[in-house]
């Protein structure tokens, strides 16, 4: 799940996909898994709404 604060709402995008450290947990994402998320964030900052919940697929 990935959550951003957008200063007057909130947007929360489920089921991202991201990778997982096998030996520490640390998860992290891809460039082009950053590049969708920031589109979500752009027009979710366009609608003005409070909460935001999409789904990544």
């Amino acid at each position: 799940m990935f959550t951003v604060g957008l200063g007057e709402g909130i947007l929360v995008v489920r089921d991202v996909p991201a990778l997982v450290c096998g030996q520490c947990g640390e998860d992290w994402i891809e460039d082009k898994i950053a590049s969708r998320l920031e589109d979500f964030v752009d027009e979710a900052r366009k609608k003005h709404l409070q909460v935001e919940v999409a789904a990544f697929s």
